[in-house]
């Protein structure tokens, strides 16, 4: 008899356990799955400004991106809600901030990236695409608007922070960037003061 009665209170006991673990299973799960939505909708540095999937994904059918890295003068990572991916600014060419591809670290790289950092990183850009969509590294390319209107290519060959670098079929604005680069090169500005 006694037997009996300590087998009944190990199977009580197991499923007492039994279901403590499902309950802890269950919680944790449910945080894990409400901790990955708010990771997925934060991706800036500060988390109170930083746009929710939702937005980014109605921004996204005007062409806006929130930009969550810059890598360099002429490419940055951006988020449109559903998909993170590079994006390489179509018509210019930045110094490279590190050897990488063949090419060497350029003078004036590091100023390049900083300034592209400042008007677009943890903020709201407009893309214009033109021909082609991607480059051979799968890179979108596109051409840059801040919200305030400015053309972020054409401004960077202004303040001699890159040079012109066109492909056919995107040559939408080659005019605009000769002329730019130009000006930049007879003013000694950025690149063209080495």
């Amino acid at each position: 008899m006694k037997e009996i009665v300590s087998l009944e209170k190990r199977w009580q006991l197991l499923f007492v356990i039994f279901f403590i673990l499902f309950l802890f299973i269950n919680c944790g799960s449910e945080s894990r799955t409400e901790a990955k939505k708010q990771n997925f909708s934060a991706i800036g540095k500060d988390k109170s400004t930083v746009p929710r999937q939702e937005e980014m994904i109605n921004r996204w059918q005007q062409k806006e991106v929130y930009v969550t890295k810059v890598i360099d003068g002429d490419t940055f990572w951006v988020n449109n809600g559903s998909e993170k991916f590079k994006v390489r600014f179509i018509g210019i060419d930045a110094p490279e901030t590190r050897n990488s591809r063949g090419k060497l670290k350029g003078p004036y790289a590091k100023e390049a990236k900083e300034y592209v950092k400042k008007l677009t990183e943890n903020k709201w850009v407009k893309l214009e695409l033109d021909v082609q969509k991607k480059d051979r590294y799968r890179r979108m390319l596109a051409y840059i608007y801040l919200l305030d209107g400015t053309f972020l290519n054409a401004d960077l060959l202004k303040g001699g922070f890159a040079v012109v670098d066109t492909y056919p079929p995107n040559v939408k604005h080659t005019a605009l960037f000769v002329k730019l680069q130009h000006e930049a090169r007879e003013s000694k500005k950025g690149v063209w003061a080495y």
